[in-house]
């Protein structure tokens, strides 16, 4: 120090002024390195929005222990922990699709667990149609349709109507049933519900042929194709992150989620030449006829002597489309 005073008392050409500006500065400098060497100074608070982006980069911390429909997952094996992890940081990273499943859950979960409960159906299986559908009214490029993703064959089979006009298999009240039916039927023949689900993607006959020719009596113990060996452990994740969805940082308020809209249930026993003209005597668009029932195919509806249709109606279109209210009564 005294060598750099010394410094700037050689330093004739400096004016006094200037001099004492350097000085001043000089002596901060070291008045603030000192400090900063011997007292610990006062961190500011981070946002949360910077926490948030911490705990994104550190990782996720799964769970130790599940189930699926109160069987137990062996997550204490190696392998089945990291097939399990694989698909759970696929969905909690898959931000806005997770973000989109878990809004329109609020819609449709109370629909399938009304159903599940009258049918005796595990909970569990709603996160099937998360991963068949992402709660939507898809068609696959094999041809299978709605929240369930049920084959043309496979509908009828369950007693749905597939035709030209009608098709129930995009009815998310009539196809929960026709799944039920298939979850019980498996159910009886496999006697396992974690293979019902497997079962749900390759077939009860290819599960059971599996089982046998591999001398095995578990879904996790099962060498299978790709899609098959994903399938559970898909539903497994879902489950985990929508029942904690907060822990995993979807933290979405109640007033944004989607609510399920009051309609009331019109019975159709005659043939409806014009769908659009019906449309406007109950006053609402075509368009919004077919967002209620997207189940009617065209624009008319021919209804024979021995069939009645339910045709959905929103109550009140203004409320219906603001209001957040329960599931209307299933017909």
């Amino acid at each position: 120090m005294n060598t750099i005073f010394s410094w700037l008392r050689g330093q004739h050409h400096l004016s006094r002024v200037h001099a004492l500006l350097l000085y001043a500065c000089v002596v901060s400098v070291l008045a603030f390195l000192l400090y900063e060497r011997f007292f610990e100074l006062p961190k500011a608070e981070k946002p949360d929005s910077e926490k948030k982006a911490e705990e994104w980069r550190v990782g996720i911390s799964s769970p130790q222990t599940m189930d699926f429909c109160n069987e137990s997952v062996p997550l204490h094996e190696p392998e089945v922990r990291e097939r399990f992890e694989k698909e759970l940081y696929l969905n909690v990273y898959r931000h806005s699709e997770t973000a989109l499943i878990i809004k329109r859950a609020n819609r449709w979960f109370p629909v399938f667990e009304k159903v599940f409960k009258e049918k005796g159906i595990p909970d569990d299986f709603k996160y099937l149609a998360v991963i068949e559908s992402n709660l939507e009214n898809l068609k696959s490029y094999m041809g299978a349709l709605g929240y369930w993703q049920i084959m043309p064959v496979t509908g009828k089979e369950l007693g749905l109507e597939v035709s030209e006009q009608v098709d129930e298999r995009l009815d998310p009240v009539r196809s929960t049933y026709a799944a039920c039916r298939y979850l019980q039927d498996a159910k009886n023949r496999l006697n396992n519900w974690t293979l019902v689900a497997a079962s749900y993607n390759m077939g009860v006959a290819g599960v059971q042929q599996s089982l046998a020719s591999q001398k095995a009596n578990s879904y996790y113990d099962l060498h299978l194709n790709p899609e098959t060996a994903r399938y559970v452990y898909r539903i497994l994740a879902l489950k985990e992150i929508m029942k904690n969805p907060k822990k995993y940082s979807f933290d979405i308020p109640q007033k944004e989620l989607y609510s399920r809209q009051n309609t009331r249930f019109v019975s159709v026993n005659q043939t409806v030449i014009n769908l659009v003209d019906y449309a406007k005597q109950h006053g609402l668009s075509y368009k919004l006829l077919k967002y209620y029932n997207p189940w009617l195919k065209t624009y008319r509806l021919d209804v024979s002597s021995k069939k009645t249709y339910t045709i959905q109606i929103p109550v009140n279109l203004k409320d219906t489309l603001e209001a957040n209210n329960p599931p209307a009564s299933l017909p």
